[in-house]
């Protein structure tokens, strides 16, 4: 493969997806006669991303694969491109995500004991419509509770390559400010939370509420897998229960 061929092939199969390509997917650009080493595809990935910093947008590697993303600190203009305003996200659902992303895997209740309020069903419904948050098996506990834990969608929505680049909880005074990069897409829209959302009175501060008192479940790095769409069955590693009073009702200002 031609050494100045190959990053513009993948320059231009990456901008005309609009969206994250793997590596497996980039090497599927090729046939197999003609199909550059790995390593080589790297190299001109390092190389496209070099020719970007000069420029008003990045090549950006996320948990799906590399993207091309305006970069961060020019949303306030590009995000005018959308009539929109951006949705923002109450207390009680920024919350609630920060917990599962940290806490992962941990069931309903898990974060009721931390919130001390009851989790409203909207709210894990509205997370896993937006495939933020799913099931990835139930706790081996009466009434089999579901684990939840994050996606890679999560993932690559934050801006994130892996759980390993979310900040230290004592570090994130607001989930907020892991706002993603507004997307270098054809016919992308708008992201649900943009750099506006700084001094956002529903985007409070989860990290101090969530260090208030430790789970007793399964570290993040027992969630070997958020791709998959098979539940595993991560019960055995935590069967124990807290006791706990009935947390009070809360109804969420989404």
């Amino acid at each position: 493969m031609d050494a100045e061929l190959l990053p513009k092939i993948l320059e231009g199969a990456i901008l005309a997806a609009g969206r994250a390509l793997s590596l497996n997917q980039l090497e599927a650009l090729f046939n197999e006669f003609e199909r550059p080493p790995r390593d080589q595809i790297k190299a001109a990935l390092e190389d496209i991303a070099l020719q970007c910093q000069e420029r008003g947008f990045e090549l950006k590697e996320v948990a799906s694969g590399y993207r091309f993303q305006v970069r961060r600190e020019l949303a306030e203009w590009v995000s005018r491109l959308w009539e929109e305003k951006p949705k923002r996200y109450s207390r009680a659902m920024l919350e609630t995500l920060a917990l599962i992303a940290y806490r992962q895997p941990l069931t309903r209740g898990d974060i009721e004991q931390v919130r001390g309020v009851a989790v409203s069903s909207d709210i894990i419904k509205s997370l896993q419509e937006r495939e933020w948050v799913r099931v990835v098996g139930h706790r081996d506990v009466p009434g089999k509770p579901a684990l939840y834990a994050t996606t890679r969608q999560f993932l690559d929505y934050f801006n994130l390559k892996s759980l390993d680049e979310l900040p230290p909880l004592s570090e994130l005074k607001d989930f907020a400010q892991l706002d993603p990069e507004l997307e270098l897409a054809l016919g992308a829209e708008a992201p649900p939370l943009a750099a506006a959302n700084d001094g956002d009175p529903v985007a409070a501060p989860a990290a101090e509420t969530a260090a208030a008192e430790p789970l007793t479940t399964p570290s993040r790095e027992a969630v070997t897998d958020i791709n998959t769409d098979t539940e595993t069955d991560q019960a055995h590693a935590d069967t124990a229960t807290t006791n706990r009073e009935d947390p009070a009702t809360e109804t969420p200002n989404e």
